[in-house]
């Protein structure tokens, strides 16, 4: 290759290494400007982080030291680190002046802060400066340390921080908590553990527990409202129930509040003072006398029955609680108060006693109803006043009655027949009446000078000998022994044949009556009227023996008779029509005189006292349908409707079968006797409160008044014979049973016989021998 070429091909070579070069060389820098722009966007990012860092550190007044090597610097928040200084009083505000400030405050916080440098150790304290409050919270975070300063200035700088608020809390005997919306605690004191034995929070929530439901409902309704709320709750802490005063208090930035405080022995006391209170006015309420109390605002709180009673007020307006102007006012109107010229001044006099202190006299009001008052007023011991009203209208006029009892009393024992004298305790002689001297044909002068019992004595046994006697009626009068004075009585004889009824009696005062009575004629009387109560005795027993001695003699022919006239009826053709009437009617008499005697027998035995009751059940029902079967036939002959009324329901009732049908058998026999032909006779039963009522009524001519009066006396004469004690049987054995008959008639409109009976028998009516 020649020259020219070797040196043309240098030439090219050398241009495209140029040319390699530079592009080499652009490919470099366009990667440079790349890694500039990423590093730039980089730094921008971190700027950017920065500041939001610094910007939310100084949001929340705090400044952020970062300490290595014993070198403060400052990280973020310088106007919060001037008021760190400010609050020390430092002139500047330099980072490691300021943390040697902090070291110099305290020795404890010295320790601390070198803890935290030397070893990374978290510490949290508060210094106090000249201005306000430094908070100082330390951590580490690898060689660096870190310290975050608060200052509380001013009104704030009294404010403790949270760590020692919640460790005041801990330390509070009672329960504090806070808790949720829903009334569930996120954090509790020691005393609220204590109180549920839990170890932690996270425990009892485990376990379920809770200081008290209701008061986590209280917390969720503070919650839910927006608003405190409080009670007062009964709990069993530590095995005792113990009373808490509760108060639930929303919170900034959600959650309740819960504060308690023990008043176990304040509910105790209220309800001891409750208890006292209410037994208080009980007692008031029970006694006689009215009472009022009014309070300090003149308003009434209390008042018993007695004042309602003896005032005639409302017992509604009274609970409104008037004033004692209003009441006052009341009454007046009502004319109950005293009448008085000027009432205004009256009442005001009335209101002035609020303001004494001491207890005023008592006053007696007049008022127009003719009553004297008593009014005692008295300061209440919790405040305002008490009145009492007693009404002593009766006690003045008994007062008066007493005065002039004694008058009468002294005037009349001087005209008593009985000789009476009265002797002290001490023996003397207090008084005698004017029949004890002539009793003892004693002089006034001699009684006198006699002065003692002893001396008495002496101007008597002249008249009674008896010195027994007298000794044991001396200790009546002088032992003072109370059982020694029991009233004694007796009678003696004294010298003159006289019979003399004595009596002593013991006296309130402790003095002694003894009073002396001439009964010779009394008992010679009573020896007179014995005799003839003896005499009427036995005129009595003998009535009983000849009327039982009739009645037995008059039954056996009278069976003969009957037996005799029902086999003349049952002969048929042997006898004609008419002598079969004549011995039916022999017949119905012979019956009915039969009935008559067994009537006077039963009065006999009534009025003997020795009528006796058969006691069993009696069905009603039965009982009416057996007493109308006997007299249907009688009723059919005589055209009268017989009629049985019963309900249902009628049941039974307690007494004697027999008595009782034959009281209803004289009713029914009564009733026909009186009833027209196509007249009507009703027996009837009904039940009433307590008692069962048997009636038998009839349509017939009725009972005139003048009759009416005496139709159950015995042996009143009938219009068509007979001894008329049917009527007076009835009346007999109704009472006989516990029970009493009415009769209802008009005259020509029939008459109506009730007999009102018992349910259950009086027990006097049952056989003696089945009493208990």
């Amino acid at each position: 290759m020649s020259a020219d070429q070797l040196i043309l091909a240098a030439a090219a070579g050398a241009v495209s290494l140029a040319i390699c070069a530079v592009l080499w060389a652009l490919a470099q820098r366009r990667q440079a400007q790349a890694r500039v722009e990423a590093l730039a966007a980089d730094l921008q990012a971190l700027e950017a982080r920065a500041e939001a860092a610094q910007a939310s550190a100084e949001a929340f007044d705090s400044a952020l030291l970062a300490v290595e090597d014993g070198q403060a610097m400052l990280a973020s928040g310088e106007e919060s680190l001037a008021n760190c200084a400010q609050a020390l009083g430092l002139a500047e505000a330099d980072p490691q002046a300021l943390v040697n400030a902090l070291m110099r405050a305290d020795p404890d916080h010295t320790r601390r802060l070198r803890a935290l440098f030397e070893r990374g150790e978290t510490c949290a304290f508060e210094v106090q400066g000249p201005s306000g409050v430094v908070t100082v919270e330390g951590r580490a975070a690898g060689a660096l340390a870190w310290l975050r300063l608060s200052a509380a200035m001013g009104q704030d700088a009294a404010l403790p921080t949270a760590p020692r608020f919640a460790a005041f809390l801990n330390a509070r005997a009672c329960p504090a908590w806070i808790a949720a919306a829903d009334g569930s605690p996120v954090w509790v004191n020691a005393a609220w553990l204590k109180a549920v034995d839990a170890a932690s929070l996270d425990e009892a929530a485990s376990r379920g527990v809770s200081f008290d439901r209701t008061v986590d409902a209280l917390a969720s309704e503070a919650a839910n409202l927006g608003q405190m709320r409080d009670m007062v709750r009964w709990a069993t802490v530590g095995g005792r129930r113990r009373a808490f005063r509760i108060w639930a208090q929303p919170l900034e930035g959600g959650g309740v509040g819960v504060w308690t405080d023990d008043v176990t022995e304040v509910e105790e006391m209220r309800e001891v003072l409750k208890r006292n209170i209410e037994a208080h006015d009980k007692t008031l309420n029970h006694i006689a006398e009215a009472v009022a109390i009014f309070g300090e605002g003149k308003r009434l709180i209390f008042h018993n029955a007695a004042f309602a009673e003896l005032w005639g007020l409302e017992p509604a307006w009274l609970a409104e609680r008037p004033t004692h102007g209003e009441v006052l006012d009341r009454l007046r109107q009502r004319r109950r108060l005293p009448e008085t010229a000027d009432y205004g001044k009256w009442k005001a006099n009335e209101l002035d006693h609020y303001e004494q202190l001491s207890v005023g006299p008592d006053d007696l009001w007049s008022v127009p109803d003719g009553r004297t008052l008593k009014v005692v007023r008295q300061p209440h011991p919790m405040g305002g006043l008490l009145l009492l009203f007693s009404d002593i209208t009766g006690e003045l006029k008994l007062k008066a009655q007493y005065n002039a009892l004694i008058q009468v009393q002294q005037a009349t024992l001087d005209k008593l027949n009985d000789a009476v004298a009265v002797f002290g305790s001490d023996g003397r002689l207090r008084l005698h009446n004017e029949a004890f001297e002539r009793f003892w044909n004693i002089g006034p002068q001699q009684l006198e000078a006699a002065g003692d019992f002893e001396g008495v004595v002496d101007l008597c046994v002249p008249k009674l000998h008896d010195m027994n006697f007298w000794r044991e009626l001396k200790g009546r009068v002088a032992d003072p022994d109370p059982s020694a004075r029991s009233p004694m009585s007796g009678e003696v004889k004294t010298s003159d044949s006289r019979i003399v009824a004595y009596q002593s009696r013991p006296l309130p005062d402790g003095a002694t009556l003894i009073a002396f009575a001439d009964v010779t004629d009394t008992r010679k009387l009573e020896s007179a009227l014995a005799a003839r109560e003896a005499a009427l005795s036995e005129a009595e027993r003998l009535k009983r023996d000849f009327v039982g001695n009739v009645s037995y003699e008059l039954r056996t022919p009278l069976t003969t008779i009957i037996g005799y006239s029902e086999l003349l009826e049952s002969s048929g053709e042997n006898l004609s029509e008419r002598g079969r009437a004549h011995a039916g009617a022999v017949k119905a008499a012979a019956t009915q005189l039969a009935r008559s005697i067994d009537d006077v027998l039963d009065m006999a035995q009534i009025d003997a006292e020795e009528m006796a009751l058969d006691m069993e059940d009696v069905r009603v029902s039965d009982l009416l349908i057996s007493v109308a079967s006997r007299w249907l036939k009688q009723a059919e002959a005589q055209k009268v409707s017989l009629i049985v009324e019963r309900p249902d329901d009628i049941g039974v009732i307690r007494g004697d079968t027999k008595r009782l049908a034959q009281i209803l058998d004289h009713l029914v026999e009564n009733a026909l006797s009186q009833t027209p032909p196509d007249g009507t006779v009703t027996v009837a039963a009904r039940r009433a409160l307590g008692e069962v009522q048997l009636q038998v009524s009839d349509s017939g001519r009725g009972i005139p008044f003048h009759v009416q009066a005496h139709i159950f006396d015995r042996f009143i004469g009938r219009e068509r014979g007979g001894p008329g004690l049917g009527l007076a049987l009835v009346k007999a054995l109704t009472e006989l049973h516990g029970g009493w008959v009415a009769l209802e008639s008009e005259p020509g409109a029939g008459a109506t016989f009730t007999c009102h009976l018992p349910e259950e028998a009086q027990a006097a009516a049952a056989q003696p021998e089945l009493q208990m």
